[in-house]
């Protein structure tokens, strides 16, 4: 190392002592406990006020009286203002880079769903639903930005555990929420509560994050970045991915949102017993995320990738063609541990694209669209099929969608530094 190396190292492990960031490349050993971790806080974080709010819409619905299609078009605001969001985030994180902007969301975010729970009127609660979907799917985009970026900087894979740490979430928000409605707490309060708890933990972590994307590293990295805006980014190689992530995203909406219905209805399980599945499929994908960046290190990210998709396809081979419900659990578990790491090593793929680049966050944007459209429109594509085909056949027919995705997606062979 140079004289000039080694004191480029000092001033950047100054500044991240400081809670100020750094643009440069940070050691290994003091950007893991600097920035790998706060990354991982950050899904924990922003998976908690999501499932928070998903767990508590029969609550919702009953305070308001809403029909089915009017959550439904509650959903769709939702939905929609989250999209529209991800379109122009990339260009605003590359310009301010992404850790002024996760601190502003995650301390948004709790203010919005403790109004959730306040509202009276209708129309107050469709603002307040849409400002949350626009806040949700700005940190949606920018967390996995910041994340690659992180992942970039330490030179080994993080994406498994932060995704980990959203399965975590959930898990988290359905037994609080189970044991507060157990007790009496009310839907406005539970909210609320929830709320300074989530609002408490963003002003811990705001000072931890890294910078990553600023304007300065932006000119490091090139001298005239070019700036993609809202048409830009749609490369053949980001759609093909993109079209990755939506084949994967509606194939977990599959196994989350028909699993137990295909097992009560198709194998007479009960009720209690069909639940099960989703939470043999949830429990052994946050186990796979957890060990899935050291399976990634040791095996590298295009074989693991293949292996898991192909262990999902046989796991959901299992779970749809085995007559006994207990089996057809055991193979929705299959089919989780396999998917795992699916989406975390196609994030990191698409990171690495235009990596080091003021790009990069402009292209993770755009594939988070597509994972975003897979999750909100494939459940529903999935019910669709199933009144023409029947919904075995049709939960069959992503089988060979697996094996496609799994031997025909490029990946990288290793994290780029």
């Amino acid at each position: 190392m140079t004289a000039e190396d080694q004191t480029a190292a000092h001033t950047t492990t100054a500044a991240d002592q400081a809670g100020g960031g750094s643009t440069g490349s940070a050691r290994p050993g003091r950007a893991g406990g600097a920035g790998r971790w706060p990354a991982t806080a950050v899904f924990f974080l922003n998976g908690l006020t999501l499932s928070t709010y998903i767990v508590r819409l029969g609550s919702l619905k009953g305070k308001h009286h809403l029909s089915d299609s009017q959550l439904g078009l509650l959903g769709m605001a939702f939905a929609v203002a989250a999209l529209t969001c991800m379109q122009g985030v990339g260009t605003l994180t590359a310009r301010v880079g992404t850790r002024p902007v996760l601190r502003t969301s995650l301390l948004v975010m709790p203010v919005l769903l403790a109004l959730v729970g306040l509202v009276k009127g209708a129309v107050e609660l469709v603002v307040v639903v849409t400002a949350l979907g626009a806040v949700h799917g700005t940190t949606d985009a920018v967390m996995n930005t910041h994340a690659v970026a992180i992942e970039r900087r330490l030179g080994r894979p993080i994406l498994n555990g932060c995704h980990a740490a959203w399965s975590v979430s959930a898990v988290v928000a359905s037994l609080a929420t189970a044991v507060l409605a157990r007790v009496g707490i009310s839907f406005a309060t539970h909210l609320v509560a929830a709320a300074a708890v989530l609002m408490a933990g963003a002003m811990l972590l705001g000072p931890l994050l890294m910078e990553t994307g600023t304007r300065e590293s932006a000119r490091a990295s090139s001298p005239a970045p070019r700036r993609l805006g809202l048409r830009g980014g749609w490369s053949r190689h980001v759609v093909a991915l993109g079209l990755t992530g939506t084949a994967l995203m509606v194939c977990e909406g599959a196994a989350l949102g028909w699993s137990a219905i295909f097992l009560h209805d198709s194998r007479g399980a009960s009720l209690a017993l069909a639940a099960t599945a989703v939470t043999a499929y949830t429990g052994a994908q946050a186990a796979g995320r957890v060990i899935g960046d050291r399976l990634t290190l040791r095996h590298g990210a295009p074989a693991l990738f293949r292996t898991g998709g192909l262990v999902a396809a046989c796991g959901l081979a299992m779970a749809l063609f085995s007559p006994n419900p207990v089996a057809a659990i055991g193979g929705f578990a299959v089919a989780g541990a396999g998917a795992s790491v699916l989406l975390p090593l196609a994030y990191s793929a698409v990171g690495q694209t235009k990596a080091g680049s003021p790009q990069a966050s402009t292209l993770i944007s755009r594939f988070t669209t597509f994972t975003y459209a897979g999750t909100l429109f494939g459940p529903a594509a999935i019910g669709w099929a199933a009144e023409l085909a029947g919904l075995t056949w049709t939960l069959a027919a992503l089988i060979p969608v697996l094996c496609a995705v799994a031997l025909l997606s490029q990946l990288p062979g290793r994290t780029q530094q």
